[in-house]
């Protein structure tokens, strides 16, 4: 089996690429997949990527070794250990990636349903977080406004944990003229004018809308806002992370589900 060893090898230049640089990202429409539960949840969840990249002592390594006998993968890429590391966005213990398409769904013509709609989540581990608690609290669909980092970045994937592959997943949204013909309740989480979560019917076909970090929810996306909600915190606390507010807001409205 051959090995690549240089870094001027038309493969390993397309995977370091698309690992360092977003625009690369955005211009091929292909991203990579790091680290053994990504690549096998893209592969139980997906089939097959559209390449697979192994280390020389990941290739030995027992997990891989029974990733490649069970799945679906096609032959892997082997890239000596030096060189997969140069590539690789983190120190990779099994050595293991895949290149893959990013999906882009068309937005759904019928009832949304239930669903988590982000307005320009920037932080990486922001909006994975968001993305695997809402595939852990049963929310189906994350619909993300144009404002947010790429969803399909490594840091989000690495963040999400395989929730990208769990629930439905669209991109550059227009976010208020969705919220306007949301068949139920939207609800925005922010400080002013709300009542608190947990005084709130949070069941059913319900859209929770998570705004920026600093901002919060725009003016226009707030004004198709049925009702508002805020976590109450203890004096001298201004607000909560992005994903820990959308965290604890998802998961409360599964306890109602199931109360």
């Amino acid at each position: 089996m051959r090995v690549i060893r240089s870094r001027d090898n038309p493969l390993a230049r397309q995977f370091s690429s698309l690992v360092h640089s977003s625009r690369h990202r955005h211009k091929s429409g292909l991203t990579v997949l790091d680290g053994i539960h990504l690549v096998a949840a893209y592969g139980e969840t997906q089939g097959a990527p559209q390449t697979l990249l192994v280390s020389e002592s990941g290739l030995r390594h027992p997990e891989v070794v029974q990733l490649l006998a069970r799945s679906p993968m096609p032959e892997p890429v082997v890239l000596s250990d030096a060189l997969f590391s140069e590539c690789a966005a983190v120190q990779a213990p099994l050595g293991i990636a895949a290149i893959i398409a990013m999906p882009a769904p068309p937005l759904p013509p019928g009832p949304l349903g239930p669903c988590l709609m982000l307005e320009d989540i920037q932080d990486p581990g922001n909006l994975g977080t968001l993305l695997r608690s809402a595939a852990a609290a049963g929310i189906p669909r994350a619909f993300l406004s144009s404002g947010c980092t790429l969803a399909w970045a490594p840091r989000v994937l690495r963040a999400g944990m395989g929730a990208h592959f769990q629930i439905e997943l669209y991109e550059g949204v227009a976010l208020a003229e969705l919220a306007s013909r949301h068949e139920g309740r939207v609800l925005g989480a922010t400080l002013h004018g709300a009542r608190p979560y947990f005084d709130v019917d949070l069941t059913g076909t319900v859209a929770l809308v998570i705004g920026n970090e600093g901002a919060g929810i725009s003016s226009g996306l707030l004004a198709q806002v049925h009702e508002r909600v805020y976590i109450p915190m203890a004096a001298g606390i201004e607000s909560l992370n992005a994903a820990v507010a959308g965290s604890i807001l998802m998961f409360e409205r599964q306890r109602q589900q199931h109360r």
